[in-house]
């Protein structure tokens, strides 16, 4: 995926105010517009104009897309890192709408998820807007539940046009057994409301940090286990990690690498719902260094003749 340089195609600096950015779209609109110019690839430049106008004019948009800095120019090789946007706090929950349908996959790469809003809308509500963010949390806080205060990041702009991020700290109650994706929401911690009502709400969605061991996939924990040929040949009783701890893992004898064994109940598990945790055996072969080593193969070679491959005969 190609990174897409908006602030290189309205022609305006990264430290850019508001209005220049109005200024400078409205310009190339006019310059672009499909019904009355005359440049090549009219329609092509119209629609880059619009979609880095749809960024750089929502402040959210913009300070999301900021964050990757200047270090990349357009046309390179991009992809955005798991959770990029962790810690920015959004208005609204809908996704982009029709006008959007057109954009670039860069766009939908990294606001198309639906944490973004399309736009302000202008309508009255008496009850103030939601608010989204997305925050990490650790395996083991999600096993546990746990007690943590997050900065979020909230994009605004000053009274000189200028683009700012306000931090803020919020402490929240992470519940036992929550999982990837799953929202927590905080009563009256979002806009204010219009006329005095109530405020809106803040939603967080929950991410996980990567893990070196374990990876969750909805309530179930997934690891692989290191096991010797040994004892995948004759069984064995080994330790095995699980979020709560080590526990002793039986493995049936004659076991082949990806062999699953299930951990009932060592999963994300809350008061309604359990999980459980899947251990993969994958066979470590030791390497043969001595002349010793070497014949300890040649005698299982000789005693244990075999042919893994032979399904592969007639191809």
């Amino acid at each position: 995926m190609e990174y897409r340089d908006y602030y290189k195609i309205l022609g305006i600096e990264r430290d850019a105010p508001q209005d220049e950015i109005k200024r400078a779209y409205r310009k190339l609109a006019r310059k672009f517009h499909p019904d009355v110019s005359k440049e090549p690839d009219a329609e092509k430049k119209f629609k880059e104009v619009g979609e880095a106008y749809e960024v750089l004019n929502d402040p959210e948009k913009r300070a999301a897309y900021d964050k990757f800095g200047s270090k990349w120019q357009s046309g390179q090789d991009f992809q955005p890192p798991p959770n990029w946007d962790a810690g920015f706090e959004f208005s609204g929950a809908g996704s982009g709408g029709a006008q959007q349908a057109d954009f670039s996959d860069f766009f939908s790469q990294l606001f198309g998820s639906g944490q973004f809003r399309q736009s302000r809308s202008g309508t009255f509500s008496s009850k103030g807007e939601d608010q989204h963010a997305r925050i990490l949390i650790t395996l083991a806080e999600a096993w546990h539940g746990a007690k943590k205060t997050f900065t979020l990041t909230k994009p605004e702009i000053n009274d000189q046009g200028q683009l700012i991020n306000r931090h803020h700290s919020i402490t929240v109650s992470i519940p036992k057994g929550v999982t990837e994706g799953q929202k927590i929401r905080l009563q009256g911690q979002g806009m204010p409301g219009h006329g005095g009502a109530a405020h809106g709400d803040l939603y967080l969605e929950i991410s996980f940090e990567k893990n070196p061991l374990f990876r969750a996939d909805r309530r179930n924990i997934h690891l692989t286990l290191p096991v010797t040929p040994w004892e995948a040949a004759l069984g064995a009783t080994v330790e095995c990690p699980t979020l709560s701890g080590a526990v002793k893992l039986n493995i049936p004898a004659g076991s082949q690498s990806n062999r699953k064994l299930r951990l009932k109940g060592r999963g994300l598990c809350s008061a309604s719902h359990n999980g459980d945790q899947i251990v993969t055996l994958q066979i470590v072969i030791p390497e043969a260094k001595t002349d010793k080593e070497k014949e300890v193969y040649r005698k299982m070679a000789e005693t244990m003749p075999m042919n893994p491959r032979q399904f592969l005969k007639g191809y």
